[in-house]
Protein backbone atom coordinates (compact mmCIF):
# COMPACT_ATOMS: atom_id res chain seq x y z
CA UNK A 1 0.00 0.00 0.00
CA UNK A 2 2.89 2.76 0.61
CA UNK A 3 4.69 1.21 -2.38
CA UNK A 4 1.28 2.28 -4.51
CA UNK A 5 0.86 5.63 -2.62
CA UNK A 6 4.28 7.14 -3.29
CA UNK A 7 4.59 5.65 -6.51
CA UNK A 8 1.23 7.71 -7.48
CA UNK A 9 2.79 10.58 -6.15
CA UNK A 10 5.76 10.36 -8.43
CA UNK A 11 3.54 9.72 -10.93
CA UNK A 12 1.26 13.04 -10.40
CA UNK A 13 4.34 14.89 -9.63
CA UNK A 14 6.00 13.70 -13.21
CA UNK A 15 2.19 14.84 -14.74
CA UNK A 16 2.79 18.32 -13.52
CA UNK A 17 6.24 19.24 -15.69
CA UNK A 18 4.14 20.53 -18.10
CA UNK A 19 2.06 23.04 -15.47
CA UNK A 20 5.46 24.21 -14.27
CA UNK A 21 6.95 24.69 -17.90
CA UNK A 22 3.71 27.28 -18.42
CA UNK A 23 4.00 29.52 -15.31
CA UNK A 24 7.55 29.30 -16.03
CA UNK A 25 6.27 31.36 -18.88
CA UNK A 26 3.96 33.59 -17.34
CA UNK A 27 6.87 34.41 -14.75
CA UNK A 28 9.31 35.67 -17.98
CA UNK A 29 5.84 37.66 -19.19
CA UNK A 30 4.73 38.88 -15.82
CA UNK A 31 8.54 40.18 -15.07
CA UNK A 32 8.01 42.58 -18.07
CA UNK A 33 5.27 43.92 -16.99
CA UNK A 34 6.66 46.37 -14.29
CA UNK A 35 9.40 47.70 -17.54
CA UNK A 36 6.07 47.75 -20.34
CA UNK A 37 3.94 49.75 -17.30
CA UNK A 38 6.92 51.93 -16.17
CA UNK A 39 6.94 52.92 -20.08
CA UNK A 40 3.47 53.60 -21.42
CA UNK A 41 3.06 55.82 -18.06
CA UNK A 42 6.13 57.96 -18.96
CA UNK A 43 3.86 59.22 -21.95
CA UNK A 44 -0.20 58.53 -20.65
CA UNK A 45 -1.98 58.27 -17.48
CA UNK A 46 -2.23 55.02 -15.61
CA UNK A 47 -6.33 54.95 -16.13
CA UNK A 48 -5.66 55.60 -19.56
CA UNK A 49 -2.88 52.83 -19.71
CA UNK A 50 -5.49 50.46 -17.60
CA UNK A 51 -8.28 51.33 -19.54
CA UNK A 52 -7.14 50.45 -22.93
CA UNK A 53 -5.41 47.16 -20.92
CA UNK A 54 -8.36 45.78 -20.52
CA UNK A 55 -10.82 47.06 -23.37
CA UNK A 56 -8.07 45.18 -25.72
CA UNK A 57 -8.01 42.26 -23.54
CA UNK A 58 -11.69 41.97 -23.25
CA UNK A 59 -12.31 42.01 -26.86
CA UNK A 60 -9.29 39.29 -27.16
CA UNK A 61 -11.56 37.05 -24.31
CA UNK A 62 -14.71 37.73 -26.44
CA UNK A 63 -13.23 36.56 -29.91
CA UNK A 64 -11.95 32.90 -27.16
CA UNK A 65 -15.34 32.82 -25.89
CA UNK A 66 -16.89 32.94 -29.38
CA UNK A 67 -14.72 29.89 -31.15
CA UNK A 68 -14.86 28.11 -27.33
CA UNK A 69 -17.47 25.07 -27.36
CA UNK A 70 -19.89 25.92 -24.75
CA UNK A 71 -22.05 28.61 -23.02
CA UNK A 72 -20.91 32.38 -23.91
CA UNK A 73 -22.17 33.49 -20.57
CA UNK A 74 -21.63 32.46 -17.25
CA UNK A 75 -24.66 30.66 -15.65
CA UNK A 76 -27.17 33.21 -13.43
CA UNK A 77 -26.14 31.48 -10.10
CA UNK A 78 -22.23 32.63 -11.10
CA UNK A 79 -23.01 35.98 -11.81
CA UNK A 80 -22.07 37.33 -8.10
CA UNK A 81 -18.50 35.21 -8.87
CA UNK A 82 -18.00 36.54 -11.68
CA UNK A 83 -18.50 40.43 -10.67
CA UNK A 84 -16.58 39.99 -7.40
CA UNK A 85 -13.04 38.43 -9.44
CA UNK A 86 -13.61 41.01 -11.83
CA UNK A 87 -13.55 44.01 -9.84
CA UNK A 88 -10.58 42.44 -8.23
CA UNK A 89 -8.59 41.97 -11.22
CA UNK A 90 -9.48 45.24 -12.79
CA UNK A 91 -10.54 48.17 -11.13
CA UNK A 92 -8.89 47.99 -7.87
CA UNK A 93 -5.66 45.15 -8.48
CA UNK A 94 -4.32 47.22 -11.77
CA UNK A 95 -6.10 50.68 -10.69
CA UNK A 96 -3.98 50.42 -7.41
CA UNK A 97 -0.74 49.38 -8.84
CA UNK A 98 -0.71 51.31 -11.73
CA UNK A 99 -1.09 54.42 -9.73
CA UNK A 100 1.17 52.98 -6.87
CA UNK A 101 3.80 52.18 -9.43
CA UNK A 102 3.52 55.65 -10.85
CA UNK A 103 4.80 57.04 -7.03
CA UNK A 104 6.89 54.58 -6.40
CA UNK A 105 9.72 52.36 -8.01
CA UNK A 106 9.71 48.62 -9.62
CA UNK A 107 11.94 47.19 -7.42
CA UNK A 108 9.51 48.37 -4.35
CA UNK A 109 6.79 47.12 -6.56
CA UNK A 110 8.56 43.67 -6.93
CA UNK A 111 9.12 43.45 -3.65
CA UNK A 112 5.61 43.86 -2.09
CA UNK A 113 4.29 41.18 -4.99
CA UNK A 114 6.77 39.03 -2.89
CA UNK A 115 4.29 38.59 -0.25
CA UNK A 116 1.75 36.91 -2.45
CA UNK A 117 2.80 33.14 -2.14
CA UNK A 118 2.81 34.22 1.73
CA UNK A 119 -0.43 35.68 1.37
CA UNK A 120 -2.05 32.96 -0.99
CA UNK A 121 -1.05 30.32 1.53
CA UNK A 122 -2.19 32.05 4.54
CA UNK A 123 -5.88 32.74 3.22
CA UNK A 124 -6.11 29.15 1.78
CA UNK A 125 -5.57 27.97 5.28
CA UNK A 126 -8.24 30.03 6.44
CA UNK A 127 -10.61 29.21 3.86
CA UNK A 128 -10.18 25.81 4.22
CA UNK A 129 -8.56 25.01 0.30
CA UNK A 130 -5.46 24.00 1.72
CA UNK A 131 -3.54 22.34 4.98
CA UNK A 132 -1.19 23.76 7.10
CA UNK A 133 2.48 22.29 5.95
CA UNK A 134 6.23 23.11 7.19
CA UNK A 135 7.64 22.18 4.45
CA UNK A 136 5.47 24.60 2.40
CA UNK A 137 5.71 27.86 5.15
CA UNK A 138 9.63 27.05 5.05
CA UNK A 139 9.69 27.47 1.05
CA UNK A 140 7.90 30.33 1.03
CA UNK A 141 9.86 32.25 3.51
CA UNK A 142 12.66 30.98 1.85
CA UNK A 143 11.60 32.22 -1.41
CA UNK A 144 10.67 35.65 -0.23
CA UNK A 145 14.36 36.08 1.38
CA UNK A 146 15.44 35.31 -1.52
CA UNK A 147 13.96 38.13 -3.14
CA UNK A 148 14.83 40.11 -0.68
CA UNK A 149 18.34 39.64 -1.02
CA UNK A 150 18.07 39.99 -4.83
CA UNK A 151 16.35 43.43 -4.55
CA UNK A 152 18.66 44.68 -1.49
CA UNK A 153 21.89 43.88 -3.82
CA UNK A 154 19.71 45.14 -7.09
CA UNK A 155 19.69 49.30 -4.81
CA UNK A 156 16.31 48.59 -2.76
CA UNK A 157 17.68 50.06 0.05
CA UNK A 158 18.40 53.19 -1.72
CA UNK A 159 15.05 53.45 -4.07
CA UNK A 160 13.23 56.10 -2.85
CA UNK A 161 9.41 55.04 -3.25
CA UNK A 162 6.78 57.17 -1.43
CA UNK A 163 4.55 55.74 1.28
CA UNK A 164 1.36 56.48 -0.25
CA UNK A 165 3.09 54.48 -3.62
CA UNK A 166 3.61 51.45 -1.49
CA UNK A 167 0.63 51.54 -0.03
CA UNK A 168 -1.27 51.53 -2.98
CA UNK A 169 0.72 48.77 -4.03
CA UNK A 170 0.31 47.03 -1.14
CA UNK A 171 -3.18 46.67 -1.45
CA UNK A 172 -3.07 45.68 -5.13
CA UNK A 173 -1.39 42.49 -3.62
CA UNK A 174 -3.76 41.80 -1.11
CA UNK A 175 -6.55 41.88 -4.13
CA UNK A 176 -4.53 39.90 -5.78
CA UNK A 177 -4.13 37.52 -3.31
CA UNK A 178 -7.67 37.35 -3.37
CA UNK A 179 -8.50 37.00 -6.72
CA UNK A 180 -6.54 33.74 -6.93
CA UNK A 181 -7.72 32.19 -3.56
CA UNK A 182 -11.02 32.73 -4.95
CA UNK A 183 -10.70 31.95 -8.12
CA UNK A 184 -8.99 28.61 -7.74
CA UNK A 185 -12.70 26.74 -7.01
CA UNK A 186 -14.03 29.26 -9.96
CA UNK A 187 -11.77 27.59 -12.15
CA UNK A 188 -11.69 24.46 -11.64
CA UNK A 189 -15.50 24.70 -12.17
CA UNK A 190 -15.34 25.94 -15.54
CA UNK A 191 -12.00 25.72 -16.82
CA UNK A 192 -9.31 27.90 -17.14
CA UNK A 193 -10.25 29.69 -20.41
CA UNK A 194 -13.88 30.62 -19.32
CA UNK A 195 -12.67 31.50 -15.62
CA UNK A 196 -10.49 34.10 -16.96
CA UNK A 197 -12.30 35.32 -19.55
CA UNK A 198 -15.36 36.04 -17.99
CA UNK A 199 -13.66 37.48 -15.06
CA UNK A 200 -11.53 39.99 -17.72
CA UNK A 201 -14.70 40.51 -19.34
CA UNK A 202 -15.98 42.09 -15.90
CA UNK A 203 -13.23 43.89 -15.03
CA UNK A 204 -13.97 45.60 -18.50
CA UNK A 205 -17.43 46.73 -18.34
CA UNK A 206 -16.93 47.56 -14.69
CA UNK A 207 -14.23 50.31 -16.06
CA UNK A 208 -16.68 51.62 -19.04
CA UNK A 209 -17.92 54.44 -16.57
CA UNK A 210 -14.88 56.10 -16.53
CA UNK A 211 -14.15 55.83 -20.48
CA UNK A 212 -15.52 59.02 -21.61
CA UNK A 213 -13.21 60.80 -19.46
CA UNK A 214 -9.87 59.17 -19.22
CA UNK A 215 -9.30 56.74 -22.71
CA UNK A 216 -8.08 59.59 -24.84
CA UNK A 217 -8.31 58.42 -27.97
CA UNK A 218 -6.03 61.18 -29.28
CA UNK A 219 -3.45 61.05 -27.30
CA UNK A 220 -2.96 57.48 -27.29
CA UNK A 221 -2.78 57.32 -30.67
CA UNK A 222 -0.39 59.96 -30.80
CA UNK A 223 1.77 58.51 -28.72
CA UNK A 224 5.28 57.08 -29.36
CA UNK A 225 5.54 53.45 -31.01
CA UNK A 226 7.30 51.81 -27.32
CA UNK A 227 4.44 53.45 -25.30
CA UNK A 228 1.82 52.13 -27.82
CA UNK A 229 3.59 48.47 -28.09
CA UNK A 230 4.09 48.70 -24.05
CA UNK A 231 0.24 48.77 -23.63
CA UNK A 232 -0.21 45.88 -26.16
CA UNK A 233 2.31 43.69 -23.86
CA UNK A 234 0.20 44.80 -21.22
CA UNK A 235 -2.83 43.60 -23.07
CA UNK A 236 -2.20 40.43 -25.12
CA UNK A 237 0.79 39.02 -23.28
CA UNK A 238 -0.11 39.94 -19.22
CA UNK A 239 -3.71 40.08 -19.23
CA UNK A 240 -4.63 37.45 -22.01
CA UNK A 241 -1.67 35.07 -22.26
CA UNK A 242 -0.28 35.26 -18.36
CA UNK A 243 -3.73 35.42 -16.86
CA UNK A 244 -4.71 31.98 -18.94
CA UNK A 245 -1.45 30.77 -17.64
CA UNK A 246 -2.18 31.17 -13.63
CA UNK A 247 -5.93 30.48 -14.22
CA UNK A 248 -4.65 27.13 -16.09
CA UNK A 249 -2.29 26.24 -13.00
CA UNK A 250 -4.86 26.83 -10.45
CA UNK A 251 -6.59 24.18 -12.31
CA UNK A 252 -3.65 21.73 -12.01
CA UNK A 253 -2.03 22.58 -8.07
CA UNK A 254 -2.57 24.63 -5.25
CA UNK A 255 -2.92 28.11 -4.76
CA UNK A 256 0.01 28.28 -2.64
CA UNK A 257 2.17 26.03 -5.62
CA UNK A 258 1.26 28.47 -8.46
CA UNK A 259 1.59 31.88 -6.09
CA UNK A 260 5.07 30.69 -5.07
CA UNK A 261 6.21 31.01 -8.65
CA UNK A 262 5.74 34.85 -8.44
CA UNK A 263 8.88 35.43 -6.52
CA UNK A 264 10.82 33.93 -9.50
CA UNK A 265 10.33 37.35 -11.32
CA UNK A 266 13.12 39.60 -9.67
CA UNK A 267 15.66 37.07 -10.70
CA UNK A 268 13.70 36.86 -14.15
CA UNK A 269 13.80 41.14 -14.14
CA UNK A 270 17.71 40.78 -13.06
CA UNK A 271 18.09 38.75 -16.16
CA UNK A 272 16.43 40.61 -18.93
CA UNK A 273 18.15 43.28 -17.55
CA UNK A 274 21.19 41.72 -18.33
CA UNK A 275 20.57 40.28 -21.92
CA UNK A 276 18.65 43.31 -23.11
CA UNK A 277 20.44 46.73 -21.35
CA UNK A 278 23.81 45.34 -20.55
CA UNK A 279 23.43 45.64 -16.92
CA UNK A 280 25.87 43.66 -14.82
CA UNK A 281 25.49 40.44 -12.60
CA UNK A 282 26.23 40.15 -9.30
CA UNK A 283 26.73 37.93 -6.06
CA UNK A 284 22.85 38.78 -5.38
CA UNK A 285 21.84 36.96 -7.95
CA UNK A 286 23.47 34.04 -7.54
CA UNK A 287 22.38 33.95 -3.74
CA UNK A 288 19.05 35.56 -3.94
CA UNK A 289 18.02 33.66 -6.82
CA UNK A 290 19.49 30.69 -5.44
CA UNK A 291 17.18 30.95 -1.94
CA UNK A 292 14.51 31.52 -4.44
CA UNK A 293 14.78 28.29 -6.55
CA UNK A 294 15.19 26.31 -3.38
CA UNK A 295 12.14 27.52 -1.76
CA UNK A 296 10.04 27.23 -4.93
CA UNK A 297 11.67 23.51 -5.19
CA UNK A 298 10.43 22.95 -1.28
CA UNK A 299 7.16 24.41 -1.68
CA UNK A 300 6.88 21.98 -4.85
CA UNK A 301 7.70 18.94 -2.94
CA UNK A 302 5.23 19.83 -0.06
CA UNK A 303 2.40 17.10 0.42
CA UNK A 304 -0.27 17.56 -1.69
CA UNK A 305 -3.41 18.78 -0.04
CA UNK A 306 -6.74 16.87 -0.03
CA UNK A 307 -9.14 17.61 -2.17
CA UNK A 308 -11.44 20.40 -1.45
CA UNK A 309 -15.20 20.49 -2.72
CA UNK A 310 -15.31 23.26 -4.78
CA UNK A 311 -18.41 25.91 -3.31
CA UNK A 312 -21.24 26.68 -4.94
Amino acid sequence: MGASTSEAGSSRQASLGGVYAALFLQVMISAGTYLAGKRAMEELPPVTVVLWRFLLSATVFCLLLAFTPGPMLPPRSEWRRVWMLGLLAGPINQMLFFYGLSHSTAAHAALLYALTPLGVYLLSLARGHERASSRATLGILTALAGVVVLLLGRGLASARGSLLGDLLILAAVSAWVVYTTEGKPFAAAYGPVRSTSWSMVAAALLLVPVTPFALAPTRTLSASAPALASIAYLAILTSVVAYLIWYYALTKVSASRVAIFSNLQPAMTALAAWLLLGESLHWELAVGGGLVLAGVRLTQSAPLPQAVPVEG
